[in-house]
């Protein structure tokens, strides 16, 4: 199971640059995140460098308004701040082929759900929060 589990993480490796979002204003909006700065979310220019080492990850966030260095390990709580400087606390772990993060929000205490998988050839990252979903498709760049 490791090994296959283990090739399916490798997927993830490179540089995804986003595509398009599906309902992700209304997801920002539902997270409390002002008019003006979802305006601006919706085209960020994101892009993100992922790269897997055994169970550790280091990412990388390069966007219009800041660029991001992230570390992780799969399983192991960290810290984690959105561009909007929203306070989460969580972890990624492997589901099969599907990476899945569940952060809680320091603020208020609920739960941000995210999924990282790859569909054919885009990369689909999901949000679930507070009852609303959105996505973000992303192409090899």
């Amino acid at each position: 199971m490791l090994g296959s589990q283990q090739s399916a993480i490798m997927t993830f490796n490179g540089t995804w640059k986003v595509d398009r979002n599906e309902n992700y204003e209304k997801f920002m909006e539902q997270m409390g995140i002002n008019m003006v700065k979802r305006k601006l979310a919706a085209h960020d220019n994101l892009k993100i460098t992922l790269e897997q080492k055994g169970d550790k990850f280091v990412v990388k966030e390069v966007s219009t308004f800041r660029t991001l260095d992230i570390e992780f390990t799969l399983g192991i709580t960290f810290e984690y701040s959105l561009a909007d400087g929203t306070e989460l606390s969580g972890s990624w772990v492997m589901e099969g082929d599907m990476l899945k993060g569940t952060f809680t929000r320091k603020d208020n205490g609920k739960v941000l759900i995210t999924t990282r998988k790859i569909i054919g050839d885009e990369l689909v990252q999901s949000y679930s929060y507070d009852g609303v979903e959105a996505k973000r498709i992303f192409k090899r760049g």
